[in-house]
């Protein structure tokens, strides 16, 4: 945890502070304003003293709560994505969010407005081809090994990454292995999705979590990456936007055959209710005719989520409005 508010600028340390998860320090007007006038940043903060804050002119008792607060700091460690692994986890995750158990078919669903892509397109024939190569090499996808059911979706986000920067003009590109920390969790996500600002400035709008089977713990791992990266992004904001601020992300759970996609808010997460399967098996061999459908399918989702927040305005208003419109929630 050290490793994450030693980054923090002033204004970025006083947003921490100020969470509704800290709300027992029950920092005061002035005690904000002590640490805002004396510009003390995370690396500052982590070698605070009750005597140092007292010499600022800070009451005795925010000064004791913010030093063991400090010294706490120092001692907690964060979990990882993957320790999520038991069902009673995923439930924790669920339940967090609303949702009375760790059931897949209780989560609530979005309906994106989706784009068709044109089969024709050389990008997506090249994708086929690809697909085929690797089937002859790593055999189908089911059943295979970790390695090669993660050559067979980079190869489809590839795609969608491509299809969606022609379409939208933006600049968006994958980081594989990418690493996320957040207040509660941090680890390396398999698959995430950039949009780049300009340089320097990359926020994450996608977040891939790949499995071999359960489902439901990809979805609770994917959800937990998904927090972190919500976070992530939020302390990119200038300290202002954070009152009103609203934000979404999208997240894919996929074994490479079955595909899934999630709305995240910091509310409630959503997902699509339609199955998305991709026969990739050697009959594609033969006959390419199903495979090319089923990418199509899966294809045209991604792009319509990714076109989607990329093109999304930034605030917050607009945000919420896209969302009500996809879930059907006033």
């Amino acid at each position: 945890m050290a490793s994450i508010v030693q980054k923090l600028k002033s204004k970025e340390l006083i947003t921490f502070l100020q969470k509704e998860d800290h709300s027992y320090l029950d920092l005061s007007e002035k005690a904000i304003g002590i640490l805002r006038s004396e510009e003390i940043n995370g690396r500052d903060f982590l070698k605070i003293t009750e005597e140092k804050l007292r010499s600022y002119g800070m009451p005795g008792g925010p000064a004791t709560r913010l030093a063991d607060f400090a010294k706490g700091l120092n001692k907690q460690k964060l979990k990882s994505f993957s320790s999520c692994k038991s069902l009673g986890e995923v439930k924790e995750v669920f339940n967090k969010f609303g949702y009375d158990e760790a059931d897949i078919n209780s989560i609530l669903p979005f309906k994106p407005e989706i784009s068709e892509i044109d089969s024709n397109d050389e990008r997506f024939k090249h994708c086929i081809a690809e697909i085929k190569t690797k089937i002859e090499i790593y055999s189908p996808a089911k059943g295979s090994n970790e390695a090669a059911r993660c050559h067979f979706i980079s190869t489809i986000l590839d795609l969608a990454i491509l299809i969606t920067r022609r379409i939208t003009k933006q600049k968006i590109r994958p980081r594989c292995q990418f690493e996320i920390i957040g207040s509660e969790r941090t680890g390396r996500v398999d698959y995430a999705i950039m949009k780049v600002k300009y340089i320097g400035n990359e926020e994450l709008i996608a977040i891939t979590e790949a499995k071999q089977k359960d489902i439901e713990m990809g979805f609770g791992q994917n959800v937990l990456q998904l927090e972190a990266s919500y976070q992530k992004n939020s302390k990119k904001r200038k300290a202002d936007e954070f009152d009103n601020e609203f934000d979404y992300l999208y997240g894919i759970v996929t074994t490479a055959t079955d595909w899934y996609f999630i709305l995240f808010t910091p509310e409630k997460f959503y997902r699509i209710e339609e199955d998305y399967q991709i026969r990739i098996n050697k009959d594609a061999l033969m006959d390419d005719s199903k495979l090319c459908k089923d990418v199509k399918r899966v294809t045209e989702v991604l792009v319509s989520l990714l076109k989607d927040r990329v093109e999304v305005d930034d605030s917050s208003d607009h945000k919420k409005a896209r969302i009500q419109n996809y879930t059907n929630i006033d």
